[in-house]
Order: structure tokens, then sequence, then C-alpha cells
């Protein structure tokens, strides 16, 4: 029985954006290249790109010889684990991918591996080729590409700088050497970018030090035509630029997932440097999460993968769904893909705000005052430099859809309201300030106080069915933004109740957070079911 190697891989610039996918059949001994596939497929997620890469290389594998047994070679962890059977598919454009990859070649001659990005440069060219050639109006060409010239011993190929992360003065000098490699090019970063990465990876703001300045201002970002460099050499210099990034900046999450937006823009440059790179400097050992004795067997990994796609069910729970979640944090940890982002926004002052007064959902329902106003004014303004937002959501209540009206005018984004985001109903304390109920209420403020399950007096919500509420408000919107930055508009205690949600942390805990008035927070969620708090209470906008 003949055996085959499919690499595969997809981007898109914007996530979504333009995006293509490559893959490429290999000889598993030789190692010489038997087929290229490589499309622009329009305006698509990298999740999208990815999956319809894996479809088009199992495609190639069974022209070649239908009864081969393939190993899959993917940096997608998402797509990897999916394929297997170990995680569930949520998202509904995923489901009929992976359905369809699944039954193209019999379940038993397919196995999947995860490898790191810098193992997967055949495909990832293959992708960037075709995403140029959709830049220009054009398809992709077999005969235009260069994707399989860059021999295994090039600078192109070449492992990671060493040396600890953060070692500045080996990724200043990795970054100079690639640069150098690329002959008399200039610097471009302004171009696409020269992977087919897109910003699929939330990205990593690089530590301080000389290697993320040089990182910055010798990026090999664009196209090999807009940097003046041959094809081959562009492509070299990029892959070193970013291995020498990875090796001197491991970084920390930015705060609204800069890179897995729809802004336009280029894939980051500079301090924005690839997570999946940082990761793999960071723990260079751990080529896979999981061990071959932990995986499933082919059969049991495509038979679960293909149920998973076609009823969206869990995948049964085992030492390998077990190590994914644990793996989850750390830099050695998976890659989970583009994380839905929400930015939580609460909603400007009103006559009430600077006075604490209680004002919830079944009070009087205030309007902005003059300085909600401005404050409404001064958010927009930072969240339309900062150019991530694709999506608007607010809470049903006056004061926040004035203020998300105020942030979508300025974005030119709808707005769309969620009835879940609104705040608690606070019930005979609406208008209150703490002392008046404390003074009238005594007995019920202390219950209210102790327990989340007591609720205010008269009739109001208790903590315990707001998280219910805004629970279900983020599954939904999780659901219909997966992989996108969206602006929810909302109130203290829905914003809170996410924070801490997102944190795992004991109801108290809503006590000790101060959340002003027009401040921005931010939580990141990742396909794994995991969220990463990105931001809390950031007022710099208003000073």
């Amino acid at each position: 029985m003949p055996r085959f190697v499919v690499e595969a891989d997809g981007g898109s610039r914007g996530n979504p954006g333009p995006a293509g996918y490559g893959a490429v059949v290999l000889d598993p001994v030789t190692g010489e290249t038997l087929a290229e596939r490589a499309e622009f497929i329009g305006v698509a997620t990298n999740n999208v790109a990815e999956y319809r890469g894996l479809i088009a290389g199992l495609k190639a594998a069974r022209e070649l010889a239908p009864d081969a047994e393939v190993r899959v070679r993917m940096d997608s962890k998402l797509v990897v684990e999916q394929m297997s059977g170990r995680w569930k598919i949520k998202h509904p454009d995923m489901r009929p991918l992976a359905a369809e990859a699944a039954t193209i070649l019999p379940r038993a001659q397919v196995t999947y591996e995860w490898i790191p990005r810098e193992r997967n440069k055949h495909a990832d060219r293959l992708a960037n080729e075709a995403m140029d050639a959709g830049r220009r109006g054009r398809q992709w060409e077999p005969s235009a590409s260069t994707a399989a010239l860059t021999p295994a011993g090039s600078p192109g190929n070449a492992p990671a700088p060493a040396g600890p992360p953060g070692d500045a003065a080996k990724g200043a000098a990795a970054v100079r050497a690639a640069l150098a490699a690329g002959a008399a090019g200039r610097p471009d970063a302004s171009g696409d970018s020269a992977t087919a990465t897109g910003s699929r990876a939330p990205a990593a703001t690089g530590a301080p030090g000389t290697a993320a300045a040089a990182a910055g201002s010798a990026t090999a970002s664009g196209t090999a035509g807009d940097a003046g460099l041959t094809p081959g050499a562009a492509r070299t210099a990029a892959t070193d630029v970013r291995a020498a990034r990875s090796a001197a900046a491991p970084g920390t999450g930015t705060l609204f997932g800069d890179a897995g937006t729809a802004s336009g823009t280029a894939a980051p440059t500079g301090a924005a440097a690839d997570v999946r790179a940082a990761r793999s400097a960071a723990a260079p050992e751990a080529d896979t999460l999981f061990d071959e004795a932990e995986a499933l067997t082919p059969a049991q990994g495509s038979a679960q993968a293909l149920a998973n796609a076609q009823a969206g069910t869990e995948a049964p729970a085992g030492a390998g769904q077990t190590r994914a979640t644990a793996g989850g944090t750390g830099w050695g940890g998976p890659d989970m893909g583009v994380p839905a982002t929400f930015v939580l926004l609460r909603h400007g002052e009103t006559a009430l705000t600077p006075q604490k007064r209680f004002s919830g959902s079944g009070g009087t329902d205030p309007e902005l005052s003059p300085a909600g106003r401005r404050q409404a004014a001064a958010v927009a303004e930072a969240l339309a430099a900062r150019g991530t937002v694709q999506a608007v959501v607010s809470s049903p209540l006056l004061r926040c859809r004035e203020t998300a009206q105020a942030v979508g005018d300025r974005l030119g984004l709808p707005v769309t309201v969620e009835e879940g985001l609104r705040e608690t109903d606070f019930g005979a304390w609406e208008g209150l300030t703490f002392a008046e109920v404390r003074e009238r209420f005594p007995d019920d403020l202390q219950a209210w106080l102790d327990s989340p399950k007591a609720a205010p007096t008269g009739g109001g919500e208790s903590f315990a069915a707001v998280t219910r509420r805004v629970s279900a408000a983020r599954d939904r919107l999780l659901s219909a933004y997966a992989g996108r930055t969206v602006l929810l508009v909302t109130h203290v205690t829905p914003v809170k109740t996410l924070v801490r949600l997102a944190l795992g942390a004991p109801p108290e805990s809503l006590f000790k957070m101060e959340l002003s008035a027009a401040s921005l927070s931010a939580v990141a969620y990742y396909a794994d079911g995991n969220a990463s708090v990105r931001l809390l209470n950031d007022t710099s906008h208003l000073r």
C-alpha cells in the first residue's frame, strides 16, 4: 500500500478577508513533491481556508492512489484535533467542511499530526501564492509556483535561532542575517504578508529590547515584488524574520486581538510577533501536544470527527482531551486559531452615575448626560484609531444604545441589540444610593451581599439569575461572531460577570472589581472553551 504525507495550510488577510489555501503531497521517504494544490477562495476566515487546504490535499492524494495511507500534517491545532475527533466542531461553517474531509478517503487510511508552522513552509508558501494571485485578480497557476524551490538546507528552512526566549542579541542578529540573505531589498512593512498565516493567531507584544525593534524595522512583510527581492529570497527572509521574532520576543497577548481582525491591514509586524512561533521557541521540544500512545486510532479519530461534524456533539473524553485542556494555557499550549474577542464597554455617565445610585433595568432608563456623551465620543475615537472592532452589540437600555450609536456612527457599523446584556433589575432599590438602601432595607441588603442567590427587595434579580442570563447571551454571541472582535456596550454587572466567568472567580469577586463609566475591558474566547482576560477598566481614552 503506498504511503503519502499531505501538508496543508490556509490563510486570510483580515480574518475574514482575502483568503487562500495550499496543499502538497509528499513522498515520506524521499521528500519528493508529488502534487501541489493552491487556490484563492475569495473572502473567508483562516479556519475555512485551512479546511479547504486539507480537502484539496486529501483529494490530490486520492487521485494519486485511492488506497494510499495518508499522514496529514498541519500547523492548525484546531483542524488536527477536530479531524482526530478529540475536539468538538462548534462553528457551523466548519461542520460541512470537516464532514467532506472525513469522507474523501476511508477513515482507516488517514492519520493527523500537528506540526509547528516552521515545518509547514511549503504549504504556507502555496497558500501565500494563491492569495497574491487573488490580489492581482487571478488564480494560482502551478507553472508560476516557486513554493517547492527553497532547498532543505537553505536559510528559509534553518531552525529558529538558539537561545532563551527574549534573547535580544540573538534575535537582532538573526534578523540582520535574514535581511542580508535577501540581498539588496528594502524592508517594507506595508505590503501583504509574506506568510500565509494572515492574522489567524492572537498577536503577542514583543519583549522590550532591541530584538522587537529590529523585527519591527527590518520585517520581511510584503510580496517579493514590493520588496524588490526574488520570490525565493523574499520568502526565505520572511521565514527567518519570523524565527528571529520567536526567539527574541515570546511576548504577551495584545489587548483586543489586533491580529485577528478584519481591519484590512497586513499581518502584524514589529512588536506584534507571531504567537505560534513564540510558543515554539519557548517549548522547542513540544512538537506535538499528544504522545502517539494517547492518540485515537485513525478509524476512531475520523469516525468521531465525522460524527462531530454532522451532529455537533462533544467528543468522548479521553487522555488526549484531558491533555488538550491542560495544555491550553502557557506557551507550550495548542494553537486554537483566532479567538472571538469581546471588547466590553460600560456605557457613558447618566445623571445618576456620579451620585452612585442603583440604576438597573427596572428603573427610569436614563439617557446619557452631557459628560456621558463626551465620554462616548472619546471612546469612539479611541476605537476608530485602533481599527479592530468588527461589530457593535448593545444592551437594550437607552444609555447603552446611545453610547453604542456614537461608536457605530464613528466606525460605520450598525448597532445590534442583545436583550441579555441589560443591567440587573434592582427592584425597590432603583434610584437609591447604597446608604439609602442600607437604611431602608438593611436585612435584604445584607442577604444580597452574602449570597448571589439573594435578590434585591421588591422582586429584583439575583446575581445568580443575572449570571445565567449573561452566560446565555455570551454563548449566543460567540456562536454568531466566532473568530471576530465585537464591541459589547453594556453595564457594570454584565461586564463584571463576563470577566468573573472568564477567570473562574467566585461570585463575591463582583464586589472586588472597579468599573468606571465608559471604561473598556476585553475577553478572548478560544475554540477549546478557555477564555483569557486581556484588559480591565481601561480609561486612558478619557484622559
